[in-house]
Parts: structure tokens; sequence; C-alpha cells
């Protein structure tokens, strides 16, 4: 099992930019799929982004091509989610996840996919 906790959250002017880091304890970080999610008020969880555990192959939906960027270090146990160019819409709780059976590559988009959860940064971005 992994416990994951992320941090970096907070408030931010439309424009600008924040880093989101996930720590995970616990065995097999390496083997694991990571991805970020995250879930506004009144809406679905959405797929913001994920890295595979063989080779960092990464994944975003075209909505956030070119604005945010995920990445790993496994010698540290931690995910990285770096957001630029932030917009209101982008106001929600981030969430880190972790697919402990990973299938294929690139990595899962879909939430069903990943089994371990963090609680959750808040992200807010103000215009």
């Amino acid at each position: 099992q992994v416990q994951l906790v992320e941090s970096g959250g907070g408030l931010v002017q439309a424009g600008g930019s924040l880093t989101l880091s996930c720590a995970a304890s616990g065995r097999g970080f390496s083997d694991y799929d990571m991805a970020w999610f995250r879930q506004a008020p009144g809406k679905e969880r959405e797929f913001v982004a994920a890295i595979s555990w063989k080779d960092n192959v990464t994944r975003y939906p075209d909505s956030k091509k070119g604005r945010f960027t995920i990445s790993r270090n496994n010698a540290k146990n931690t995910v990285y989610l770096q957001m630029n160019d932030l917009k209101p819409e982008d106001t929600a709780v981030y969430y880190c996840a972790a697919d402990g059976e990973p299938f294929g590559s690139p990595p899962s988009p879909s939430f069903r996919d990943y089994e371990y959860w963090g609680q959750g940064t808040r992200v807010t971005v103000s215009s």
C-alpha cells in the first residue's frame, strides 16, 4: 500500500503559477503510475495529468496540454504538478492518486483505475 499527502495549494491570481507536490509513503512507489485529478464544487472529478512508472510516459487531456506538467522523483517518492497561466476555472481541490496495477502505457486517465488517493489540496485562482 501507499499513503499520499498533497501540498502546495493556495490562493493565486489569474496568470500565476503553482507547483503541487504529492509525497508517498509505503512500498513500491516507483512501480505505481501516478496521476492528478481535480474536483470543483458541483462538478465531476476531472483528469488532469498522469505519469507512468516505467519510462515516465506522461498523459494529459487536450485542455491541459501546455499549461500543466507532471513529473516524479522516485528517489524522493514524490510526484509534482507544475501549473502555469492559471485561470479561475482551474479552481478546485486537486487530488493525487496512485495505480498499483498499471496496465500498459500511457497511464490511465480514468479515476477508476487508481486505488490510492490523497486528501487533496485546494487551489483557488482569483480573477
